[in-house]
């Protein structure tokens, strides 16, 4: 499949997106129970059962979140295609929260990727943090490679060896031996399955990226004959579990068993999507994570017909997901968006023209609703939406923010200032309306637009919600309208803290530091027991603004404010020391870049720090002189408040447009 802009490859990966995160919401309410008690709670699983279950549908997970923010190391590094596991290992650091985001935080020895990420954090670097040298075998061939590795092999399409390549880099950041051969089989899988319409023909075109004499070969070679021989799937499951199961391979979820019911459940799925999940999730083990594969796969075989039949798979979905890490602000995403970041590092892997920056709201996928609630269809790329309207997030809700689990860190994507086009199609008269969270949800519309029978395009400016967090946007008409396109534009101009009422603008700022208490009358308080720590608000496509607050260290070796935030370990940062040193700083990954000059300072003094960034040049400010300026390769990204090793507290945040 060589056209990269071709429809069908374009539907292919969405429709593997989507065979992701509908396997995993399949399976994530009945994870690692057993078979028996699966059966008899619900029978068998060709369907979603989180209602049953009582627990939300879409949730947070980390084969979600981690699936789609490794991947993003791809992008980070320049789109490389040489990228080292390194450099992912570095994106993992940038991204990851400690005990907060992603990972399942079973500790050291128990959960490989908590063993990895503390590994990187005493400064090994992958892959030898995903070493069996130096984690031992039993952690280092759990699940977890496998999980994460769906995205690679949509960048690859018809190319197993290339796929693979990628899940060796990637999947050797926290894991080693067996569990990486099952990482770059599954890529290879989802390569293959452009070019095959087949599981047999799929598994067959991915083997010979893996040992002959590995592990996992033998394994997929013991259910194959046993599907070969006209077994049932319920004969074939007791062959895994009596020779591949958890009692004979040790951990917490161990990669064999789990690998032999993807396989397994590709093979008695027979291409079918409803069936493979049935299999698969029926036969119990890690089942969101072996379903998010099977899903993964048969979805890109199948295309966007695999979600088609009686049962409505896509619904109740709406392409909406959740990605909880250090860049909040890409934290309320969808099938879509994450499908076309794919493919456009696929375009930059092939030296091939990315496609124009699409609107955050373009429905252009068949069948794509992007989170859109209410009576709507999308109808040849426009999203045909039933009277009074329809809803979509941009912040996490309050049921979001109670899902428990993994539960969510976020920022919204839009503020106050930012300007909001849309591209509609409406007869009648319209208006945009946000939603707007304090200790209640208050509904905020514009004044109404004319209808034409024409497709329009009409602009809005967010209004000041008084630093409230905007959850939702929505476009509302008393007639029937199309919405062809959305997107959000600009800097925000807003200002930040305690004047807000209740406590729902905390949760918009992701919180990396150890404590963050509001016991005083001040907007943050913020402790951090050792290194930096660190909150943070906004999206990457900040640009062009500045940031100005009031610090009061009470204790603390430096503090601090920052723009063009990407992560925890991408930032230009103005820092106060303890040493009687104003420095600005340009962090990216392991590389700082320093300047600095003479500026003393006391416990319990009121500061006044800002920032302005303007394209690569940041100029610094302190008590209202400015003292230093520096360039920076960052050019956009949020903002963050930053302590070193004590307490300090900050006043309102005020940023605004230069």
């Amino acid at each position: 499949m060589k056209d990269l802009h071709a429809p069908e490859y374009r539907n292919r990966v969405y429709a593997g997106v989507l065979g992701k995160i509908i396997g995993v919401y399949v399976g994530r309410p009945f994870e690692q129970w057993p078979q028996a008690q699966i059966e008899a709670k619900f029978g068998e699983i060709d369907r979603y059962v989180a209602e049953e279950a009582g627990v939300p549908l879409v949730v947070t997970d980390d084969d979600i979140s981690g699936t789609f923010t490794f991947f993003r190391a791809f992008e980070d590094h320049g789109f490389d295609p040489d990228l080292t596991p390194e450099q992912i290992g570095n994106t993992w650091m940038n991204y990851i929260i400690e005990n907060r985001a992603i990972l399942w935080w079973g500790g050291v020895g128990m959960s490989t990727e908590h063993t990895a990420f503390r590994r990187m954090q005493d400064g090994v670097k992958a892959p030898e943090s995903g070493s069996i040298a130096l984690n031992g075998q039993v952690v280092a061939e759990q699940i977890g490679a496998q999980i994460f590795i769906d995205a690679w092999g949509l960048m690859c399409p018809g190319d197993p060896v290339l796929a693979a390549d990628f899940a060796r880099r990637a999947g050797s950041v926290s894991h080693d031996g067996e569990a990486v051969y099952g990482a770059q089989m599954v890529a290879a899988m989802v390569a293959a399955a452009f070019t095959h319409d087949t599981p047999e023909a799929v598994i067959e075109a991915a083997l010979p990226v893996i040992p002959a004499d590995c592990l996992i070969r033998k394994c997929i070679d013991d259910v194959w004959e046993s599907f070969k021989r006209g077994d049932s799937w319920r004969t074939g499951l007791k062959m895994i579990q009596a020779k591949w199961g958890y009692d004979t391979y040790g951990g917490g979820c161990h990669i064999l068993p789990n690998h032999a019911l993807v396989i397994h459940g590709l093979l008695h799925g027979r291409g079918d999507f409803r069936e493979s999940m049935r299999v698969t999730n029926t036969c119990a083990y890690d089942t969101d994570c072996n379903a998010a594969n099977v899903g993964c796969i048969v979805g890109v075989m199948r295309g966007l017909a695999a979600f088609e039949g009686e049962y409505d798979w896509r619904g109740p979905v709406a392409d909406r997901m959740f990605l909880p890490t250090a860049d909040g602000g890409r934290a309320i995403t969808d099938a879509v968006q994450e499908a076309d970041a794919i493919i456009r590092a696929a375009c930059a892997l092939q030296k091939s023209a990315a496609p124009a920056k699409k609107a955050k709201f373009n429905f252009e996928f068949p069948g794509s609703v992007q989170g859109f609630e209410g009576e709507v269809l999308n109808v040849e790329g426009a999203l045909q939406v039933q009277a009074p309207g329809a809803w979509t997030r941009t912040f996490t809700t309050k049921s979001d923010r109670e899902m428990g689990g993994y539960g969510v860190l976020a920022s919204p994507t839009l503020y106050s200032g930012q300007v909001v086009t849309l591209t509609i199609q409406a007869s009648s008269p319209f208006q945009i309306g946000l939603e707007i969270a304090t200790d209640t949800v208050e509904t905020i519309l514009s004044e109404p637009y004319e209808g034409s029978a024409d497709v329009q395009t009409v602009r809005f400016t967010v209004p000041d919600t008084n630093g409230a967090p905007i959850q939702r946007l929505g476009v509302l008409s008393e007639a029937a309208f199309h919405i062809h396109k959305i997107d959000f534009s600009g800097t925000p101009n807003v200002r930040l803290g305690r004047h807000t009422k209740g406590e729902v603008w905390r949760t918009a700022w992701v919180s990396a530091v150890d404590e963050w208490n509001n016991w005083g009358p001040e907007d943050f308080r913020i402790i951090q027991n050792r290194g930096t720590g660190q909150i943070l608000c906004g999206t990457h496509d900040w640009a062009n603004y500045s940031i100005e607050t009031t610090v009061t260290p009470r204790l603390c070796e430096s503090t601090g404010i920052a723009v063009n935030v990407q992560g925890l370990r991408r930032r230009v940062a103005l820092r106060i020391r303890r040493d009687g040193l104003a420095v600005l700083e340009s962090v990216f990954d392991d590389n700082v870049v320093q300047v600095a000059a003479p500026f003393e300072w006391n416990f319990d003094d009121a500061i006044l720090l800002r920032l302005e960034a303007n394209g690569e040049d940041v100029r610094a400010f302190v008590n209202g002189a400015q003292i230093l300026e520096t360039r920076s390769r960052l050019t956009h990204g949020g903002v963050a408040l930053l302590v070193e090793y004590g307490r300090v507290e900050f006043g309102p945040v005020t940023i605004a447009p230069l």
